[in-house]
């Protein structure tokens, strides 16, 4: 559990409004890249990433008007479990061969735990655990959520993607193209004409096919995916599409049943690198939001030393709390 997670709020989540879940990372590194740098000085502290991080909430908790929020958190950006199945994983992204730390702008690293601070300041929910991603949080507050409120989910990640479910009232916000003031709603008439299947967890077994460069997972050799859409479409699942491949079924047959024999291994272990996890030991958390800021001198000493005031202004405006 991190600091600032108000884990006092345990209960249900009532009124019909949404949970809103955020892929934190992804938001504050598109913060960093998008928001100028301000400093007058190289002295000053960097808070561009703050300040984007800040009123991407405003902008969202305006929109959309959320009953809960959380803001979820990479305790562990490369879990144990997912490299003892893949070592490839993320392993692009590592520092340096020698360390287990993530590559991260000079600039942007010394501002994350300034958003941690300030998000505890304000009173904002923040909840990670250890030897799991920001992404295995969100799967399982999704989980938790499912029956008891929709759920908007606010990534960058396609990983997401697998969650949505339309009858749960589960969408992504996506936020690669259009940013939070114009992100996309991904649900799964938009996962059906984008990528040509009909639901999250088809997705999930689509991507694991087609697999991910930029999280270092190799996928089948010459299935891309347009292909791995019809495979998932033909047999309805990987595991349907890997009981065919068992049985000999005569639709599979040259190089690409030779590529799928091939990638066997790979497929045995692929989807608990892939699926997000739903059952991470997390804290029993709502993410109600603040009816009071929660530390006034804090959020105060921010707003100045990193010239945050503007940015807390217009987030507690849109919580109501100014």
């Amino acid at each position: 559990m991190n600091a600032g997670m108000n884990a006092e709020t345990a209960g249900t989540i009532t009124g019909g409004r949404p949970l809103m879940l955020l892929d934190a990372a992804s938001l504050y590194f598109r913060a960093f890249f998008g928001v100028p740098d301000q400093r007058r000085t190289p002295q000053e502290p960097a808070s561009n990433a703050v300040r984007g991080f800040l009123d991407m909430i405003a902008t969202l908790v305006s929109a959309h008007r959320p009953g809960a929020l959380v803001a979820c958190w990479d305790d562990d950006w490369r879990p144990a479990f997912r490299v003892a199945a893949i070592p490839t994983y993320k392993s692009h992204r590592l520092a340096n061969p020698t360390s287990a730390a993530e590559e991260v702008p000079d600039e942007l690293a010394p501002q994350v735990p300034v958003i941690a601070a300030a998000l505890a300041a304000v009173g904002i929910a923040r909840l990670g655990c250890p030897g799991f991603e920001a992404d295995d949080v969100i799967g399982t507050l999704t989980t938790r959520a499912t029956g008891r409120c929709p759920v908007r989910i606010v990534t960058g990640d396609r990983d997401l993607f697998q969650l949505v479910d339309d009858a749960a009232d589960i969408a992504v916000l996506y936020t690669a193209k259009g940013g939070v003031r114009e992100a996309t709603v991904v649900d799964q008439a938009y996962l059906q004409a984008t990528y040509g299947v009909p639901t999250g967890s088809a997705y999930a077994d689509l991507a694991t096919l087609r697999g991910d460069s930029s999280d270092g997972l190799p996928g089948v050799r010459g299935i891309g995916e347009k292909t791995a859409a019809v495979l998932i479409g033909r047999y309805g699942s990987l595991e349907g599409l890997q009981a065919a491949l068992a049985a000999g079924d005569p639709a599979l047959k040259g190089a690409q049943r030779t590529r799928l024999l091939e990638a066997a291994d790979y497929l045995r272990v692929a989807p608990s690198v892939v699926q997000v996890a739903r059952d991470a030991p997390l804290p029993e958390v709502t993410g109600a939001l603040p009816t009071e800021v929660a530390d006034v001198r804090v959020l105060s000493e921010l707003a100045v030393s990193h010239n945050l005031a503007g940015p807390f202004t217009r987030l507690l405006t849109a919580l109501g709390l100014s």
